[in-house]
């Protein structure tokens, strides 16, 4: 009984973070930024495979060409960049044939954000993908920076049911603690 009311716990967590600071979006150009991991390896690691395919599956169907993707993170866990590795992955395995950009010199979530900012200047619609705590952390880092670029934020595909269900718990004992400078109204779900 415990069990399940901690996947219960986990996975409603995750679905309220994927939720939250994110509006309808408007216009048709728009931009899927995938956060990196630390990724101490010559190829993406677990969790930047995973985030890759979360990015890729966000791009809105009727804008498979006309949407750029951002992979976004420095070489922090090893000779390689993050964001480099992660498009190699995209490409290489996933076949992705869409327009990449790279921000490759951030350590950080907050270095993510403030070094995308140039690159989404000229778009309609920003989605963010990651783990859904991590991706609401810098959706509410850029709300800081940028209110104006921030209205701007949709919903990426991130947060799917079941999905990684398992860890979810632990996943969300960790948002909870990353996630304590957030206000409350950044934590609030989206209407």
């Amino acid at each position: 009984m415990a069990g399940a009311a901690a996947l219960v716990w986990g996975e409603w967590l995750n679905w309220r973070w994927s939720r939250a600071l994110v509006g309808s979006g408007e216009g048709d150009s728009e931009a899927v930024v995938v956060l990196g991991y630390r990724n101490p390896q010559a190829t993406a690691n677990f969790v930047n495979r995973w985030r890759v395919r979360a990015g890729i599956r966000s791009i809105a169907a009727d804008r498979p060409h006309g949407t750029r993707v951002i992979f976004s993170g420095g070489a922090a866990g090893g000779a390689a960049a993050e964001a480099r590795l992660m498009a190699d992955y995209a490409k290489s395995v996933l076949r992705f044939d869409g327009t990449v950009l790279l921000e490759d010199r951030s350590a950080t979530t907050w270095e993510n954000i403030a070094n995308v900012i140039p690159l989404l200047e000229d778009v309609d619609r920003i989605k963010i993908a990651s783990q859904p705590a991590h991706a609401l952390k810098a959706r509410a880092y850029l709300r800081r920076r940028r209110p104006d670029l921030a209205r701007r934020l949709v919903r990426a595909d991130d947060y799917r049911p079941g999905e990684w269900m398992v860890v979810k718990p632990l996943l969300a004992l960790y948002g909870l603690w990353t996630l304590r400078g957030l206000k409350a109204d950044e934590r609030k779900v989206s209407p």
